[in-house]
């Protein structure tokens, strides 16, 4: 079975609300005008139990099926990130210092595109739960969403959701059982030494040499206190320091992630690092205080969950444009909270070669938008068959 031909009926009106959005970027939990318009589509498609203010700014909107069953729930990120878009599109953003570069707005498109086809045709059993998320980038609002109670609420049994992913084949569908995206966490530590004159560098504690050994003996955690067989990234992306070509500063500060799939790796790298900073300021004869906030854990998939997707997947795309064992990947994403409280997949969906995603030229590939759309819908007529004939 293809894309649903009803879904692909409406793909320019899928668009439209895509680019809507795009102009209209809203970051962290305040996407108050975004859950505004989901709303309003979504009455237009005569849902009418809709409930608003979840964490901050989600939705949950619930459709009826035929007859008794389970809840499914599907979930999109609506949030975008602090950036300024450089790309050119007659929908840029309109909002300084923000943008659309992570495709949430073509995420939201896909579900309500969903939504209102199975609000049209109600051809399973049960209930959907469509839920509309902010503050994936940043804040974790799918936990939040979790820790109110969301899925017990609503009697959610299962669920599922799709990204964009740039750069791989046009309509295709990449997932895999297990882990597929890393837990995430940052760490960030003050160097404090004692400044002084370039020329005299030896009447001072220098914390920029510091710095530079702790940030060179990081690099040892991956190489030689972990093992190959085990995924771990360490990466320092902030090092900031200094004023003058002829003065030494008093501090340094020095800003990392850390990208790790099981907890005796994740904990090894958090005492790695306390360890190394303390033992390498000690040898230069400044301080350092580290600070180490864990972030989203994994996002594991359900065997059983990652399975039944690709199967539906391949119905709508063709066994060929299916990829059920992807390799896992070291980005993160909070959907990992959902998939720790209920079975279900996390899936991407290629959008063909463009800008990746975070880059200040990106922009969703609207001609995909039916196939996502397809696939959510599918997905619940799969898992939650009607048992009555629909005229």
């Amino acid at each position: 079975m293809p894309v649903i031909n009803r879904i692909a009926g409406f793909a320019e009106e899928m668009a439209a609300w895509r680019r809507h959005l795009h102009q209209m970027p809203e970051l962290r939990f305040d996407c108050h005008k975004t859950a505004a318009f989901v709303v309003e589509r979504v009455r237009e498609f005569g849902i009418t139990e809709i409930h608003e203010g979840i964490a901050t700014s989600g939705v949950v909107a619930m459709i009826d099926g035929q007859g008794p069953g389970d809840v499914i729930g599907l979930r999109a990120d609506m949030d975008a990130l602090p950036m300024e878009e450089t790309g050119t599109p007659d929908w840029k953003s309109r909002v300084p210092g923000a943008m659309h570069a992570c495709g949430h707005d073509g995420h939201t498109a896909m579900l309500l595109g969903a939504a209102k086809y199975l609000a049209e045709t109600r051809n399973f059993s049960g209930r959907v739960a469509l839920i509309f998320q902010p503050a994936e980038e940043n804040g974790g609002g799918a936990e939040v969403m979790v820790n109110e109670g969301v899925l017990d609420r609503f009697g959610v049994s299962q669920v599922y959701a799709l990204h964009n992913g740039p750069n791989l084949p046009e309509g295709h569908f990449f997932t895999t059982p297990g882990p597929i995206m890393a837990a995430a966490d940052e760490f960030r530590f003050h160097v404090t030494g004692q400044g002084g004159h370039g020329a005299m560098p030896h009447e001072t504690r220098d914390p920029v040499v510091a710095a530079c050994g702790i940030v060179q003996a990081i690099q040892t955690i991956v190489s030689r206190n972990n093992s190959a067989l085990d995924d771990l990234v360490i990466s320092v992306t902030q090092i900031h320091t200094g004023s003058a070509d002829n003065v030494i500063p008093d501090t340094a500060f020095i800003n990392g992630t850390v990208r790790s799939f099981v907890p005796h790796v994740r904990d090894m790298a958090e005492r790695r690092l306390a360890e190394i900073v303390a033992g390498q300021a000690q040898s230069y004869g400044v301080t350092a205080e580290l600070s180490y906030v864990r972030g989203y854990p994994p996002t594991v998939n359900h065997a059983e969950g990652a399975s039944f997707a690709a199967d539906v997947a391949a119905e709508v795309v063709g066994a060929e444009a299916v990829e059920p064992a992807m390799k896992r990947e070291m980005g993160a994403e909070d959907f990992a909270y959902m998939l720790q409280a209920r079975p279900g997949a996390y899936l991407f969906l290629g959008q063909g070669p463009g800008a990746g995603l975070h880059q200040t030229d990106y922009d969703f590939n609207d001609a995909v938008a039916p196939v996502g759309a397809s696939f959510f819908a599918r997905l619940v007529e799969r898992a939650q068959p009607s048992t009555k004939k629909v005229a």
